[in-house]
This record gives structure tokens, C-alpha cells and sequence, in this order.
């Protein structure tokens, strides 16, 4: 089993910045892609980014050049830097993890991201 704890979300003003965290814990934990999701009442639910153990990265297109992944692999955490954050980044954020050799999928509970003025 693996437990996974967000960090990091808020309020902000369109153009500030959030930083999001998300420690992995368990037994014999052998990680694969850790990345974040979005999601909204109005919208389903979207990549935002996602990173492989040898950092190969992945983003939206709606975040290139703003969002920044990052991950730990001796600490197990990633990391989602968020800069020139816009209304429309408005949703809940979630950790996910791919783990194993079959590719087991956990889900963090989600934390709130907010940007308005």
C-alpha cells in the first residue's frame, strides 16, 4: 500500500505563484511516473505534468512554459512548481504515482488551488 500527502495549495492572484508538494510512503516502494492532475466541477480530469525515475517530463500544453515538475527519488516526493498562475488554473490538484512492475496506480486526496484577485 502506498499513502501519499499533498502540500501547498491556496489562494493566489492571477500572475503569483504555488508551489505543490506530495510525499510517497510505503513498503518496498519502487516508483515509476509520479505527476499531478487537475480537476474541476466543469471540467474531467487532466494531466498537468508528469515525470518518469529518469526525469522525463510531460506537460499540458495549457502549462508548458509556467509549470515546473520535479521529483526526489531518494525522498520519493515530487514537486510542481507553478509560476504566472491564471484563473483558469483553478481546480484541485492531485498526486498520482505509478508503482511496480505492473504499474499500480495511487491517487493523493487532492488540494485546492485557487487563483482570483
Amino acid at each position: 500500500q502506498v499513502q501519499l500527502v499533498e502540500s501547498g495549495g491556496g489562494l493566489v492572484q492571477p500572475g503569483g505563484s504555488l508551489r505543490l508538494s506530495c510525499a510517497a510512503s510505503g513498503s518496498d516502494l519502487s516508483i515509476n511516473v509520479m505527476g499531478w492532475y487537475r480537476q474541476t466541477l466543469e471540467k474531467e480530469r487532466e494531466l498537468v505534468a508528469t515525470i518518469t525515475s529518469g526525469g522525463y517530463t510531460i506537460y499540458a500544453n495549457s502549462v508548458k512554459g509556467r509549470f515546473t515538475i520535479s521529483r526526489d527519488n531518494a525522498k520519493n516526493t515530487v514537486t510542481l512548481q507553478m509560476n504566472s498562475l491564471k484563473p483558469e488554473d483553478t481546480a484541485t490538484y492531485r498526486c498520482n504515482v505509478e508503482v511496480g512492475p505492473r504499474g499500480e496506480d495511487y491517487w493523493g486526496q487532492g488540494t485546492q488551488v485557487t487563483v482570483s484577485s
